[in-house]
């Protein structure tokens, strides 16, 4: 949701379009399209420091990304889904099937 919000900030979207984007992700979780996993937050950051240990000093990996794909792992993902690159690098590198 703040990637929507982001992108209207730095105007690649209308406010129009984002409210209309943000609805409709509210719709598919209402109508059980999406899912709102819940992970334990311990399991996950263990898996992160693993991850930052692993990669980031040859990868440049930042937290949020590795948090992504800790939280991916966790959840034992089928698909991995990002649109930036150095995330998706590091998913494939720990596994994880890129779409």
């Amino acid at each position: 949701m703040n990637a929507i919000r982001l992108s209207a900030f730095r105007r690649l979207l209308s406010p129009t379009d984002a409210a209309a984007i943000l609805a409709d992700f509210e719709a598919d979780i209402a109508d059980g399209g999406i899912v709102i996993a819940k992970c334990n937050l311990a399991e996950v950051m263990t898996e992160a420091k693993r991850l930052s240990a692993t990669y980031s000093l040859i990868g440049g990996h930042r937290a949020f990304d590795i948090l992504h794909v800790a939280t991916a792992l966790y959840l034992e993902a089928a698909e991995f889904l990002s649109f930036d690159e150095n995330q998706n690098t590091l998913a494939k590198a720990a596994g994880l099937k890129v779409r």
